[in-house]
């Protein structure tokens, strides 16, 4: 169990440190984004329990979180088609938010990079 409360200033703080994250907001709640997609943001969607945070990551990484640490990682149903997983911060230490930030920012970037190359080439995918 973490020491410190963490909530969204603490999420805010840690990303912020992390390469072209901006603030911005989606669907009314604050988000942090990298070149304009989103990083992360608080689950406010209903499925989610309160105080959760939802973090882009890959599929594949999500099941290795959710296999390994189930009381603070989870899906559901509402974010089961989005890369992202579902996180309770209540149960996340900082270091452990810290490691997750940058994966989703790798993550994230990732997906950036691609659609500026796909771009560049008049949008078509070979």
């Amino acid at each position: 169990m973490p020491g410190r409360k963490i909530d969204f200033d603490v999420v805010r703080k840690i990303a912020m440190a992390l390469p072209d994250v901006e603030e911005s907001s989606l669907h009314g709640a604050p988000s942090l984004k990298v070149s304009g997609r989103l990083l992360t943001c608080p689950a406010i969607h209903s499925s989610a329990e309160s105080n959760s945070l939802v973090v882009r990551i890959g599929f594949d990484q999500r099941a290795e979180l959710m296999a390994a640490e189930p009381g603070i990682y989870y899906v559901t149903d509402h974010y089961l088609k989005h890369p992202a997983v579902l996180v309770r911060l209540g149960q996340i230490d900082q270091n452990s938010l810290r490691n997750l930030l940058e994966l989703a920012w790798r993550f994230v970037s990732s997906k950036s990079t691609a659609k500026r190359r796909s771009s560049r080439r008049g949008g078509r995918r070979k």
